[in-house]
């Protein structure tokens, strides 16, 4: 008997650097309220879904960019997402900026976060972002700036898979989607649903003539990921023109067959869904890529041997 579960990919439209954190859960809830009416289980909202995408921005000191971060999940302003979902039996995926407590050493560290949170309102999953993009110091030549690497720090944990929605389900974030190791890795665990949340500015400042084929890219990594590990992937687009950035929208839903099962046709916040059986993903996990039977690990030592090229003479 296959296993179903109905998932929704809310795409955000854009969020201002105006826009309370209150309007966005409002936003956010009504998104989930669409999404009980047609019969979801869970929901996947986009990365960083509480604020503007404030990499954008380079500040001296990231202490005066605290304002951006979420130090309690939920907060009392997100406590009404948690509790709206909780009362309507319904799970949720959502993307923020987390500032952590101070630890062992007095140190408060900076991560871009996604949480899982199951129908119940408990929070099953935590993921945080490990590839991380673009740069680490002020860029003034860009349009706009990509400053990520200056504002978060690497996961300390890596990928995970959790026992989550009668399946077993994986989380990554927007950069991660380009690497086919976010997907082996999870593949190796068994994992059947990706949900990856992102935030991609159709201008790319290190080199524009990939400006036109961010769809094509954003699509084609989220497809091949999806058919070579067997496993579903939704992934969720915060889209449009977010002070004065145009970034993609194009959320989608994809089988592991690789197959784009349900897209966004705007910028705008919208809904889609697919009805999932996760039994579908034994088709490639038996077959095709069946790890066991067809890898040949002892030939893949360079992948985490080394870091970056070495040329064979």
């Amino acid at each position: 008997m296959s296993r179903f579960l109905t998932v929704g990919a809310a795409q955000m439209g854009p969020i201002q650097k105006t826009d309370s954190r209150e309007s966005v859960v409002n936003r956010l809830v009504a998104l989930m309220a669409q999404a009980k009416a047609r019969g979801c289980e869970l929901v996947v909202f986009p990365e960083l879904t509480l604020t503007t995408f404030f990499p954008r921005w380079f500040v001296k000191d990231l202490t005066e960019a605290d304002h951006w971060y979420e130090t309690a999940m939920p907060s009392p302003v997100t406590q009404p997402l948690f509790d709206f979902a909780r009362s309507m039996g319904i799970g949720f995926s959502l993307g923020y900026a987390e500032l952590t407590e101070p630890d062992a050493n007095g140190l408060r560290h900076r991560y871009n976060t996604q949480i899982l949170v199951e129908r119940d309102g408990t929070v099953v999953g935590k993921y945080r972002k490990v590839h991380i993009p673009g740069h680490e110091e002020h860029e003034p030549d860009r349009p706009f700036q990509h400053a990520e690497r200056y504002y978060f720090e690497l996961s300390p944990e890596g990928f995970h898979v959790w026992k989550a929605f009668g399946g077993r389900m994986g989380m990554m974030i927007c950069n991660d989607r380009r690497w086919p190791e976010t997907y082996r890795t999870m593949g190796l665990k068994g994992v059947e649903m990706i949900l990856c949340g992102y935030n991609t500015p159709l201008h790319y400042a290190p080199d524009p003539g990939q400006n036109v084929l961010q769809g094509f890219h954003n699509s084609l990594v989220m497809q091949a990921g999806a058919y070579q590990n067997g496993t579903w992937v939704v992934g969720v687009a915060k889209a449009g023109v977010e002070e004065g950035v145009d970034s993609l929208g194009q959320s989608c839903i994809i089988a592991p067959s690789g197959q784009i099962v349900a897209q966004t046709i705007s910028n705008d916040d919208e809904l889609i869904m697919a009805r999932c059986d996760l039994d579908w993903c034994k088709k490639y996990k038996e077959t095709l890529f069946d790890f066991d039977r067809y890898r040949s690990p002892e030939f893949y030592t360079a992948i985490t041997a080394q870091r970056g090229v070495v040329l064979e003479d």
